[in-house]
Protein backbone atom coordinates (compact mmCIF):
# COMPACT_ATOMS: atom_id res chain seq x y z
CA UNK A 1 0.00 0.00 0.00
CA UNK A 2 1.50 3.25 -1.35
CA UNK A 3 2.06 6.33 1.48
CA UNK A 4 0.20 9.28 1.26
CA UNK A 5 3.29 12.47 0.41
CA UNK A 6 2.52 15.03 3.45
CA UNK A 7 1.14 18.46 2.52
CA UNK A 8 4.07 21.23 3.02
CA UNK A 9 2.46 23.77 5.27
CA UNK A 10 3.67 27.39 3.92
CA UNK A 11 3.64 30.25 6.10
CA UNK A 12 3.09 33.39 5.09
CA UNK A 13 5.41 36.24 6.31
CA UNK A 14 4.67 40.26 6.61
CA UNK A 15 6.87 42.44 4.78
CA UNK A 16 9.44 43.75 6.69
CA UNK A 17 9.99 47.84 7.00
CA UNK A 18 13.35 48.85 6.62
CA UNK A 19 14.11 51.47 8.63
CA UNK A 20 15.84 54.21 6.95
CA UNK A 21 18.32 57.10 8.54
CA UNK A 22 17.26 60.58 7.76
CA UNK A 23 20.12 63.20 8.07
CA UNK A 24 19.04 65.37 10.90
CA UNK A 25 18.28 68.85 9.37
CA UNK A 26 20.17 71.95 9.83
CA UNK A 27 19.01 74.27 12.36
CA UNK A 28 19.38 78.04 11.40
CA UNK A 29 21.69 79.91 14.21
CA UNK A 30 19.98 81.57 17.13
CA UNK A 31 20.13 84.52 17.67
CA UNK A 32 21.91 86.07 20.78
CA UNK A 33 21.03 88.21 23.25
CA UNK A 34 24.41 90.06 24.51
CA UNK A 35 25.60 93.37 24.30
CA UNK A 36 27.34 94.21 20.85
CA UNK A 37 30.11 96.50 19.77
CA UNK A 38 30.04 97.44 16.09
CA UNK A 39 33.46 99.62 14.53
CA UNK A 40 33.52 101.61 11.68
CA UNK A 41 35.83 100.14 8.89
CA UNK A 42 39.70 101.05 7.36
CA UNK A 43 40.66 101.65 10.75
CA UNK A 44 38.41 105.28 10.62
CA UNK A 45 37.90 106.95 14.21
CA UNK A 46 36.23 110.25 13.49
CA UNK A 47 35.05 112.10 17.04
CA UNK A 48 31.13 111.03 16.07
CA UNK A 49 30.00 109.84 12.90
CA UNK A 50 25.92 109.56 12.42
CA UNK A 51 24.47 106.68 10.02
CA UNK A 52 21.03 106.95 8.50
CA UNK A 53 18.19 105.89 11.09
CA UNK A 54 15.53 106.10 8.37
CA UNK A 55 14.31 105.43 5.10
CA UNK A 56 14.67 108.78 2.94
CA UNK A 57 15.05 110.25 -0.91
CA UNK A 58 19.30 111.13 -0.04
CA UNK A 59 19.77 107.57 2.49
CA UNK A 60 18.35 104.52 1.30
CA UNK A 61 16.89 102.28 4.25
CA UNK A 62 15.54 99.60 2.47
CA UNK A 63 15.61 95.56 2.82
CA UNK A 64 14.87 92.82 0.41
CA UNK A 65 12.60 90.12 1.78
CA UNK A 66 13.45 87.21 -0.08
CA UNK A 67 10.06 85.00 1.54
CA UNK A 68 7.99 88.10 0.17
CA UNK A 69 9.85 89.53 -2.93
CA UNK A 70 9.27 92.73 -1.26
CA UNK A 71 11.18 95.52 -0.18
CA UNK A 72 10.51 96.67 3.32
CA UNK A 73 11.37 100.23 5.11
CA UNK A 74 13.56 100.07 7.79
CA UNK A 75 13.58 102.75 10.84
CA UNK A 76 15.07 102.88 14.32
CA UNK A 77 12.14 104.09 16.80
CA UNK A 78 13.46 103.73 20.46
CA UNK A 79 9.67 102.64 21.74
CA UNK A 80 9.07 99.94 19.04
CA UNK A 81 10.30 96.27 18.80
CA UNK A 82 10.62 95.97 15.61
CA UNK A 83 13.37 97.66 12.98
CA UNK A 84 10.24 97.24 10.18
CA UNK A 85 7.96 100.11 9.28
CA UNK A 86 5.43 98.11 8.55
CA UNK A 87 5.63 95.76 12.10
CA UNK A 88 5.89 99.05 14.06
CA UNK A 89 2.42 100.33 15.53
CA UNK A 90 1.20 103.65 16.87
CA UNK A 91 3.34 106.50 17.45
CA UNK A 92 6.98 106.17 16.75
CA UNK A 93 10.11 107.41 18.88
CA UNK A 94 13.07 108.53 16.57
CA UNK A 95 16.21 107.28 17.69
CA UNK A 96 20.12 108.39 16.10
CA UNK A 97 22.56 105.71 15.43
CA UNK A 98 25.79 107.60 15.94
CA UNK A 99 29.14 106.28 16.13
CA UNK A 100 32.07 107.89 18.77
CA UNK A 101 35.64 107.28 18.30
CA UNK A 102 34.83 104.79 15.79
CA UNK A 103 32.75 102.59 17.83
CA UNK A 104 29.33 102.18 19.05
CA UNK A 105 28.16 99.75 21.76
CA UNK A 106 24.46 98.89 21.58
CA UNK A 107 23.23 97.04 25.28
CA UNK A 108 21.32 93.97 25.07
CA UNK A 109 18.49 95.98 25.77
CA UNK A 110 18.05 97.70 22.63
CA UNK A 111 17.40 94.54 20.43
CA UNK A 112 15.84 96.28 18.26
CA UNK A 113 18.74 98.50 16.92
CA UNK A 114 20.96 94.97 17.16
CA UNK A 115 19.06 93.67 14.62
CA UNK A 116 18.96 96.42 12.61
CA UNK A 117 22.75 97.04 12.65
CA UNK A 118 23.24 93.17 12.59
CA UNK A 119 20.86 91.76 10.10
CA UNK A 120 19.24 94.59 7.69
CA UNK A 121 21.24 97.89 7.85
CA UNK A 122 22.38 98.16 4.11
CA UNK A 123 26.22 100.18 5.74
CA UNK A 124 26.90 96.74 7.51
CA UNK A 125 30.36 95.48 5.10
CA UNK A 126 30.81 98.48 4.04
CA UNK A 127 30.79 101.41 6.26
CA UNK A 128 30.90 99.53 9.60
CA UNK A 129 31.10 95.63 11.14
CA UNK A 130 30.10 93.63 13.79
CA UNK A 131 33.10 92.54 16.48
CA UNK A 132 33.49 89.05 17.04
CA UNK A 133 36.07 87.61 19.13
CA UNK A 134 35.67 84.39 16.89
CA UNK A 135 36.83 86.31 13.77
CA UNK A 136 39.04 88.49 15.70
CA UNK A 137 41.20 85.21 16.77
CA UNK A 138 41.31 83.84 13.29
CA UNK A 139 42.59 87.10 11.82
CA UNK A 140 44.82 87.58 14.42
CA UNK A 141 46.31 83.60 14.05
CA UNK A 142 46.63 84.37 10.01
CA UNK A 143 48.74 87.63 11.01
CA UNK A 144 50.93 85.24 13.83
CA UNK A 145 51.17 82.56 11.13
CA UNK A 146 52.39 85.10 8.08
CA UNK A 147 54.84 86.74 10.74
CA UNK A 148 56.40 83.17 11.40
CA UNK A 149 56.86 82.19 7.95
CA UNK A 150 58.33 85.85 6.96
CA UNK A 151 61.08 85.64 10.34
CA UNK A 152 62.19 82.27 9.17
CA UNK A 153 62.59 83.61 5.58
CA UNK A 154 64.27 86.30 7.05
CA UNK A 155 66.82 84.74 9.44
CA UNK A 156 67.49 82.32 6.09
CA UNK A 157 68.26 85.43 3.49
CA UNK A 158 72.05 86.41 2.84
CA UNK A 159 73.27 89.81 2.90
CA UNK A 160 72.74 90.64 -0.71
CA UNK A 161 69.00 89.84 -0.52
CA UNK A 162 68.69 91.79 2.45
CA UNK A 163 70.30 95.18 1.13
CA UNK A 164 68.28 94.61 -1.62
CA UNK A 165 64.47 94.29 -0.02
CA UNK A 166 65.96 97.14 2.28
CA UNK A 167 66.78 99.34 -0.16
CA UNK A 168 62.75 99.22 -1.17
CA UNK A 169 62.06 100.15 2.30
CA UNK A 170 64.38 103.03 3.48
CA UNK A 171 66.89 103.67 0.27
CA UNK A 172 70.31 104.60 0.14
CA UNK A 173 70.97 104.42 4.07
CA UNK A 174 71.72 100.66 3.52
CA UNK A 175 75.22 101.87 1.90
CA UNK A 176 76.25 102.87 5.85
CA UNK A 177 74.70 99.62 7.64
CA UNK A 178 77.00 96.46 9.37
CA UNK A 179 75.52 93.23 8.22
CA UNK A 180 74.29 93.37 11.57
CA UNK A 181 72.27 96.26 11.45
CA UNK A 182 70.94 94.72 7.71
CA UNK A 183 70.26 91.66 9.47
CA UNK A 184 68.25 92.93 12.53
CA UNK A 185 66.25 95.88 10.64
CA UNK A 186 65.51 93.07 8.19
CA UNK A 187 63.91 91.47 10.83
CA UNK A 188 62.21 93.71 12.17
CA UNK A 189 60.95 94.68 8.48
CA UNK A 190 59.76 91.23 8.54
CA UNK A 191 57.74 91.31 11.77
CA UNK A 192 55.89 94.33 10.66
CA UNK A 193 54.42 93.80 7.70
CA UNK A 194 55.13 90.33 6.87
CA UNK A 195 52.93 90.33 3.66
CA UNK A 196 55.37 93.01 2.19
CA UNK A 197 58.46 91.23 3.45
CA UNK A 198 57.54 87.82 1.57
CA UNK A 199 56.00 89.45 -1.69
CA UNK A 200 59.61 91.83 -1.94
CA UNK A 201 61.60 88.50 -1.03
CA UNK A 202 60.03 86.37 -3.70
CA UNK A 203 60.18 89.17 -6.36
CA UNK A 204 63.51 88.82 -8.74
CA UNK A 205 63.75 91.99 -10.00
CA UNK A 206 63.67 93.50 -6.57
CA UNK A 207 67.72 91.57 -6.68
CA UNK A 208 68.52 93.07 -10.30
CA UNK A 209 67.04 96.46 -9.48
CA UNK A 210 69.65 96.33 -6.10
CA UNK A 211 72.51 95.66 -8.31
CA UNK A 212 71.55 98.11 -10.98
CA UNK A 213 71.28 100.61 -8.14
CA UNK A 214 75.08 99.34 -6.51
CA UNK A 215 76.41 99.17 -10.34
CA UNK A 216 75.38 102.91 -10.78
CA UNK A 217 77.07 104.09 -7.21
CA UNK A 218 79.94 102.54 -8.01
CA UNK A 219 79.77 104.11 -11.65
CA UNK A 220 79.82 100.91 -13.49
CA UNK A 221 77.18 102.29 -15.01
CA UNK A 222 75.62 105.64 -15.80
CA UNK A 223 72.08 107.01 -15.93
CA UNK A 224 71.26 110.30 -17.99
CA UNK A 225 70.42 113.78 -16.37
CA UNK A 226 66.69 113.03 -17.73
CA UNK A 227 66.80 109.76 -16.77
CA UNK A 228 66.11 107.67 -20.23
CA UNK A 229 69.45 106.29 -21.11
CA UNK A 230 72.15 104.07 -19.20
CA UNK A 231 75.37 103.64 -20.29
CA UNK A 232 78.89 102.17 -18.95
CA UNK A 233 80.81 104.94 -16.75
CA UNK A 234 84.23 103.36 -18.67
CA UNK A 235 83.02 104.58 -22.52
CA UNK A 236 79.92 105.85 -22.40
CA UNK A 237 78.25 103.31 -24.93
CA UNK A 238 74.56 102.77 -24.34
CA UNK A 239 73.04 99.93 -22.88
CA UNK A 240 69.01 100.85 -23.00
CA UNK A 241 67.06 103.45 -23.26
CA UNK A 242 64.49 104.26 -20.47
CA UNK A 243 60.79 103.37 -21.46
CA UNK A 244 58.31 106.26 -21.01
CA UNK A 245 56.67 106.68 -17.54
CA UNK A 246 58.65 103.54 -15.93
CA UNK A 247 61.49 103.71 -12.70
CA UNK A 248 64.61 103.79 -14.84
CA UNK A 249 65.86 101.61 -12.14
CA UNK A 250 62.71 98.81 -12.56
CA UNK A 251 63.10 99.18 -16.32
CA UNK A 252 67.29 97.96 -15.78
CA UNK A 253 65.98 95.17 -13.79
CA UNK A 254 63.68 93.81 -16.20
CA UNK A 255 66.42 94.78 -18.76
CA UNK A 256 69.13 92.72 -17.62
CA UNK A 257 66.35 89.73 -17.46
CA UNK A 258 66.75 89.48 -21.73
CA UNK A 259 69.54 87.79 -23.86
CA UNK A 260 71.58 90.46 -23.62
CA UNK A 261 71.30 91.99 -20.19
CA UNK A 262 72.28 88.56 -19.07
CA UNK A 263 75.86 89.15 -20.24
CA UNK A 264 75.87 92.69 -18.93
CA UNK A 265 74.73 91.36 -15.84
CA UNK A 266 77.38 88.83 -15.61
CA UNK A 267 79.80 91.99 -16.32
CA UNK A 268 78.26 94.09 -13.57
CA UNK A 269 78.63 91.63 -11.39
CA UNK A 270 82.17 90.65 -11.87
CA UNK A 271 82.94 94.49 -11.38
CA UNK A 272 80.81 94.76 -8.23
Amino acid sequence: MAKKAKAVETVEVAPQEVAVKTAPKPTKPTWEIKDRVYYLRGNKNPLTLTIPGKHTRKHSLLYFDNKTGEQRELRYATNQSSPFVDEQKGEVTMGHIRFHDGTLTVKKEKQNLQKLLSLYHPLKGKLYDEFSAKAEAVDQLEILDLQIDALNAARNIDIDQAEAILRVEIGSKVNSMSSKELKRDLLLFARSNPQLFISLANDDNVQLRNVAIRAAEAGIINLSSDQRTFTWGSNGRKLMNVPFDENPYSAFAAFLKTDEGVEIYKSIDKKL
